[in-house]
Parts: C-alpha cells; sequence; structure tokens
C-alpha cells in the first residue's frame, strides 16, 4: 500500500474528518456572524473574514529557501501517481504559506522544524537539505516518517514531519485535484418525478395530473411554491 492509499485511508477515519473540518488550524477564532459575498459572489464571507484574508495575502511567511525545502518535501508525502498530480501540481505550498499566516501557532514548529532538516541534513551529508540526492533525502525522511520506530533523539524531526504531513494532506484533499482523486462530486441535483403510482396506490390516492406541470419542474426546483386561500397549488 503506497502513501496516497494510507492517507485516504486515514481521511476515512474519525482523525482525517476532524483535520478537514477544523481547517487544519489549532486555534479556534470566533468571527461575526453577518454574512457578505465575497469577491466574484462564490462564497460567503463576513466583513471581518475578508479584512483578515486581504492582509493574510499581503505578508509573506516562507523564505525563498525554505519554499524550495516545503516543495519538496510535500512531493515527496504527496507524489504524483496514475490518478492526480503531485502536492506541488495542486497548490499545498501556497496552502501551507496560507496556513503559516492564519495560524501563527504553527510558524515556530514549521520554521524550526525546516533549520532542523538543514542541519541533520549538515550532520550526516554535510551539504543542506535541498542538495541533498533523492536517496539522501529519503534516508532522513524514512528515519521521522514512522513515530513508532523512530529514535529517541530524532523527536524534533518526527514532530516536524508530523506536521508537515497533517498539512500536505488537507492542503491537498481540500484542493480541486484532490477532490477529484477521491472521486468526490458534492452535493448533486436531483430530479423528483412525484410519488411512484405504486406507492399511491397502495395508500388510495392517485396523482392529480392537472398539478403535474406545475410542481415537477426540474428547471424550476430553486422556485419558491405559491398556494391560494383553499391551499390550492398555483405556481
Amino acid at each position: 500500500m503506497n502513501r496516497r492509499e494510507n492517507i485516504k485511508l486515514l481521511l476515512a477515519g474519525s482523525l482525517g474528518t476532524g483535520l478537514l473540518w477544523t481547517g487544519c488550524s489549532p486555534e479556534q477564532k470566533e468571527l461575526a456572524d453577518t454574512p457578505v459575498i465575497g469577491k466574484g459572489g462564490k462564497y460567503n464571507r463576513t466583513a471581518e473574514e475578508l479584512e483578515i484574508l486581504e492582509r493574510l495575502k499581503s505578508q509573506t511567511f516562507f523564505l525563498e529557501e525554505e519554499k524550495k525545502k516545503v516543495e519538496i518535501l510535500v512531493d515527496i508525502i504527496m507524489p504524483a501517481d496514475e490518478v492526480s498530480g503531485s502536492a506541488t501540481e495542486a497548490g499545498v505550498p501556497d496552502f501551507i504559506e496560507f496556513m503559516m499566516k492564519d495560524a501563527p501557532a504553527y510558524q515556530t514548529r514549521m520554521r524550526g522544524g525546516l533549520m532542523w532538516l538543514d542541519h541533520e541534513s549538515d550532520e550526516r551529508f554535510g551539504k543542506n537539505f535541498v542538495d541533498l540526492s533523492e536517496k539522501e533525502r529519503m534516508a532522513i525522511i524514512d528515519d521521522i516518517a514512522f513515530p513508532d520506530t523512530a529514535k529517541p533523539e530524532l523527536r524534533n524531526g518526527v514532530l516536524f514531519f508530523n506536521l508537515m504531513r497533517d498539512l500536505t494532506t488537507c492542503g491537498f484533499y481540500t484542493s480541486e485535484m484532490g477532490f477529484k482523486d477521491l472521486g468526490y462530486k458534492g452535493n448533486q441535483a436531483n430530479v423528483w418525478n412525484g410519488v411512484p403510482d405504486e406507492v399511491m396506490q397502495k395508500h388510495g390516492f392517485t396523482l392529480d395530473q392537472k398539478y403535474t406541470a406545475l410542481y415537477l419542474k426540474p428547471e424550476e426546483r430553486g422556485k419558491t411554491a405559491e398556494w391560494d386561500e383553499q391551499g390550492n397549488l398555483i405556481g
């Protein structure tokens, strides 16, 4: 079983569900409850949320060298396969950049972890992480990717990689590419053709055909029904 299949199982369970529904954030924020329409009219956003988003977009957390390491790491965790592209192709590094600003509690662990990665790379191979070969990188990753078997002295690396794995998973499977990878289509509108005749007959009713043209119109399913004073459907 590959990494992607393991992560899908994780997402199918309570841990993955909790990760997605909490927005991958360790913090809870109280926002104004008056919704407004965001730019493009696609999402409901409060005035406070819009202000926060604009402020976060104007900031940059990762240095160029750090971003290179993030890109390497997320593609190790979520590589491309026959189903979909890699984490970088899904925009996961940008998602993690956003999360570092939206959830500042992550910043110390992230920046410290990236520094630890260079220190470990230098100790083992005399080079920074981005300059290592794939084999050398995986020698380090394999030592910190499995908490149950990792050496105690690598605890900081394990904690850092856990964070990277959580953020990568969350970022990938909340992207358009990730939804397609899972086969998730969201809520799909269906067409109601009325109560089946056999069910109506079983209970002694018949479908009044004069109303069929009114309430069996898929193209008008979002329209609010209107009734006359006697309770008859009129439109």
